[in-house]
């Protein structure tokens, strides 16, 4: 979820997000990681979008802490839509990371997702501003894949697991280290299409689940 800013003067288009980490796996440092890793994805293909007769250029602007004492009424009470909040455990029930739907701001990070240049926090963040999994998952032949493409995705051998690997055997699907934000990706969330408030608009929407950490089976 996030707050988009409309900058008349300088052509600019603002999305800012907060996340709010928490949970035993969190820390400063990886909430930092974190935030970096999602603005450097999401600013990569240096994207502009038209509205009306002007163009304008759009950045994502993110920040991450960590919250060692989050309580649950915060995040049940929250009305910033800037405002995210995911809990990072070394363990999550069905051994994924997840967030609570599209359009979004609350969900769950399972830590070893988040390692070496991961993709999975950028991901996971195009659900929380209202990009589902594209309808059709066997893109041979057309090149790099956009972040939104899930685990399992059938791709051209260079972005596989395994470069020698058949399709859809070991290491033959999708390697999600290797996504990347497109111009396309951008351009699916249809920004000019927001209604803008003395120049501020939500991309997203309120769940506000605090989540539990995930017992151990």
């Amino acid at each position: 979820m996030g707050e988009v800013e409309l900058i008349q003067q300088t052509h600019q288009l603002i999305i800012h997000s907060v996340f709010y980490f928490y949970g035993d796996a969190a820390s400063a440092h990886l909430a930092t990681q974190i935030a970096e890793d999602i603005s450097n994805h999401w600013n990569e293909p240096k994207a502009k979008i038209k509205i009306k007769n002007d163009w304008f250029d759009v950045r994502f602007d993110i920040e991450g802490y960590y919250e060692r004492n989050l309580q649950p009424e915060t995040v049940w009470y929250n009305t910033n839509p800037r405002n995210n909040y995911f809990r990072i455990e070394e363990f999550a029930v069905h051994h994924v990371s997840f967030v609570d739907g599209l359009n979004c701001n609350t969900g769950y990070f399972k830590l070893d997702n988040l390692f070496n240049n991961s993709t999975t926090a950028s991901h996971e963040y195009g659900h929380t501003i209202g990009l589902d999994h594209p309808k059709i998952l066997d893109i041979r032949g057309k090149g790099q894949p956009g972040i939104m493409y899930p685990r399992g995705t059938i791709c051209d051998p260079q972005f596989q697991y395994d470069v020698n690997a058949l399709p859809l055997q070991p290491g033959g699907t999708l390697n999600p280290f290797i996504r990347k934000v497109l111009t396309s990706d951008i351009n699916d969330l249809r920004l000019h299409r927001l209604s803008f408030k003395k120049g501020f608009a939500t991309l997203g929407d309120f769940t506000s689940i605090y989540h539990q950490k995930h017992p151990l089976p």
